[in-house]
């Protein structure tokens, strides 16, 4: 059974950062990508980037992409930080882990994603 659990979020003063992880019970987790998504309240759910099979490639959001970095390691986690946050970061973020095609579109589109974790909140206060 796959399992994908986030943790780092929390409450946030405007203009500071997080790193959100992700730990994944992936067996063969580098040949997954790993993308990281958010869903304000009453908003849908929105790409914010994501990272192929063996840090191959990024891909971000054009509203987000000069502020954030995100990786991965070996020991089956993935990283999210993003600095100079901002009110409208609040959300709830989830990571979500999938294989196939290395593209933008692909990586950008939840319903390519098979397996997601729960989500942490991230509250930014003004």
């Amino acid at each position: 059974q796959v399992q994908l659990v986030e943790s780092g979020g929390g409450l946030v003063q405007a203009g500071g950062s997080l790193r959100l992880s992700c730990a994944a019970s992936l067996r063969t987790f580098s040949s997954y990508g790993m993308g990281w998504f958010r869903q304000a309240p009453g908003r849908e759910r929105e790409f914010v980037a994501a990272i192929s099979p063996y840090g191959r490639n990024t891909y971000s959001a054009d509203s987000v992409k000069d502020r954030l970095s995100i990786s991965r390691d070996y020991n089956n986690k993935a990283y999210l930080e993003i600095h100079s946050l901002r009110p409208d970061d609040t959300a709830v973020y989830y990571c979500a882990a999938r294989e196939g095609p290395d593209n933008y579109h692909s990586y950008s589109t939840a319903g390519e994603y098979p397996y997601w974790g729960q989500g942490t909140q991230v509250s930014v206060s003004s």
